[in-house]
């Protein structure tokens, strides 16, 4: 029977946000299962190299695993790169399997062509990947959130509208409160765009570290990450010490007023239903004509490839070939 105080940490980063987030996958799930949590998702920044970690540890103690990703989008093209164009937050959550295909694509693509400081797209690429994906306007240095802490709400408004065209219903406002002031104002804007152009809610915590006392110890790792002492007083720093995994309770005490928005985290919980399958070849197959041999086919690639590559192909080069391609 489902608890009424029920409630799904969907915003959540683990060791692998690299020097900004400090919890062991495996601890997390520990923490998460005492707090009788049924999911639980991973949302590292630009990254997704503790996925399979994190699925493997959830299963393992009985805790769905929801996978996704803490990205950056550029408000121009991701090829622009330089200061005139700005870089927001947006979480994305894998619900099936084409979900998390595009999900790999868009933090490929962000990783290789849209780098500038930080792994990049656009959201003209998000267009054409947002297949199997929910979208979050993640924290205040989402879009939505940003543009209302500078006084432009119509311009917040015009954001959320993009957003909402692209991933249709699957887009929600995020709620956020770690005892920051601008939170509640951004918030209270938050629920009235929620009803001006009928978006969904939904209530996270920014979880960073595990437990309410691991705040020092992050704020050690922000320092390695920027260079600075703990001593510094002007340095990046979090502004509380309330990132971390709180319990349905907690959670509850902070957006009892808005109950629809932690209701919604099991809503998108119940609609991500990706699963790894391992020990299984998810190698490419590549049709050939018929009764070509798949060897020789490779093999006459191989040739037409050092023709074009060198415009003397002595027998140096193709012992060279043979040797380091078909002999290994």
């Amino acid at each position: 029977m489902e608890n009424k105080r029920d409630f799904v940490h969907l915003h959540v980063h683990t060791g692998y946000s690299l020097l900004d987030g400090s919890g062991k996958i495996k601890d997390l799930i520990v923490r998460a299962k005492e707090l009788n949590m049924k999911a639980m998702a991973i949302t590292d920044h630009g990254a997704m190299y503790g996925c399979v970690e994190f699925y493997k540890e959830a299963v393992s103690q009985g805790i769905k695993p929801i996978i996704g990703c803490e990205i950056y989008v550029s408000s121009k093209d991701m090829d622009i790169k330089d200061s005139s164009s700005e870089t927001y937050h947006l979480v994305l959550l894998v619900k099936n399997q084409i979900g998390y295909h595009n999900l790999m694509e868009i933090v490929s693509k962000a990783s290789i062509d849209g780098f500038y400081y930080k792994p990049r797209v656009d959201k003209g690429y998000l267009k054409n990947h947002c297949e199997g994906l929910i979208a979050t306007s993640a924290c205040l240095g989402g879009e939505v959130q940003t543009l209302i802490n500078r006084g432009e709400t119509d311009k917040a408004k015009e954001a959320a509208l993009i957003y909402k065209d692209i991933f249709k219903e699957s887009f929600y406002l995020e709620l956020q409160y770690h005892g920051i002031e601008e939170q509640l104002k951004v918030n209270k804007e938050l629920i009235k765009l929620s009803k001006d152009i009928n978006l969904p809610l939904v209530a996270t915590n920014d979880v960073h570290y595990i437990r309410k006392e691991d705040s020092k110890a992050h704020d050690v790792l922000l320092c390695i990450q920027t260079g600075k002492n703990v001593e510094d007083e002007d340095r990046m720093r979090y502004p509380s010490g309330e990132f971390y995994l709180k319990s349905q309770d907690e959670m509850y005490s902070h957006f009892s007023y808005i109950e629809e928005a932690l209701a919604n985290t099991l809503k998108i919980a119940d609609q991500c239903n990706f699963n790894y399958t391992f020990h299984e070849s998810h190698l490419p197959r590549f049709s050939l004509p018929k009764g070509v041999d798949p060897f020789l086919y490779l093999k006459d690639l191989c040739y037409k490839g050092l023709n074009k590559k060198y415009r003397n192909v002595n027998k140096e080069l193709q012992d060279r070939l043979e040797i380091r391609t078909f002999l290994n």
